[in-house]
């Protein structure tokens, strides 16, 4: 397993909450924070760090992602499949774009690094 250190986490920018980026927020605050180190949400291609407060949300992925866990705990399900899974840090995924996803963060924060392709 990879060995992760939170203090290798850059400082992150405030990206308001979840439904400020096309979630529906079902439970906590969902506060999200980001930081881009490839690209920008318009480009074909880009990756960062996103995180996010304890909280429960739905969102459709608007693009086929690819993430890490660095920090944290987080149970998602497919709500086509059924399938959940709970990654921690060292895990990773894939998801395709046009997946509804439910997130359901256990830990005071969750932080990821991504490659995003729309």
């Amino acid at each position: 397993m990879l060995a992760l250190k939170s203090s290798s986490i850059p400082e992150l920018d405030s990206w308001g909450t979840v439904a400020d980026l096309g979630s529906t927020i079902i439970e906590g605050e969902a506060k999200a924070f980001g930081r881009f180190t490839h690209g920008t949400p318009d480009t074909a291609l880009s990756a960062g760090y996103f995180a996010v407060t304890q909280s429960r949300f739905r969102m459709v992925y608007p693009f086929t992602e690819h993430a890490i866990v660095l920090e944290g705990e987080v149970t998602l399900t497919n709500e086509t499949t059924g399938e959940t899974v709970t990654y921690k840090a060292g895990d990773g995924w894939a998801i395709e774009k046009g997946t509804p996803v439910l997130w359901t963060v256990h830990t005071p924060r969750f932080v990821k690094h991504y490659m995003a392709a729309v």
